[in-house]
């Protein structure tokens, strides 16, 4: 009698349900990691937001008025005096939402001494859920 012998390779059924069992795990998981991953981006943007709410408060008590555009809290104004001014802490990249939009700068503003928004991830002024936007007020 002849023994076959197994060569230690896997059989197609074995390997599609393999792809099957990942295929459904990564279905199952998946969501909840795109969900934490939005999550992350809105904190981000909170944070952000308060950052330059505090430079654009010491940029008004230096200067004793609000920038006129957030590009004034990282260039130096043509109305103030090089003597005068100080070097700035917030870089241009900080001027960028997590979605890698700039944020929004409304001075005055509707809510308060000025407006400052993300626009979330779709990118325009409103927006609910996943594109609501990210405000200061």
């Amino acid at each position: 009698m002849r023994r076959t012998t197994r060569n230690g390779a896997f059989t197609l059924i074995e390997i599609m349900v393999v792809v099957i069992v990942i295929g459904v795990l990564s279905a199952l998981i998946l969501p909840s990691f795109l969900g934490r991953a939005e999550k992350a981006r809105v904190a981000t943007a909170k944070q952000q937001i308060s950052v330059l709410e505090t430079a654009i408060t010491l940029f008004q008590s230096d200067y004793a008025r609000f920038p006129d555009t957030l590009d004034e809290l990282v260039e130096k104004p043509s109305d103030i005096d090089e003597a005068q001014w100080t070097p700035p802490t917030i870089k241009e990249k900080n001027l960028e939402d997590p979605w890698g939009n700039r944020f929004v700068y409304r001075q005055p503003g509707d809510n308060g001494p000025f407006d400052l928004l993300s626009m979330g991830a779709d990118g325009v002024v409103g927006g609910e859920g996943d594109g609501a936007d990210v405000v200061n007020w």
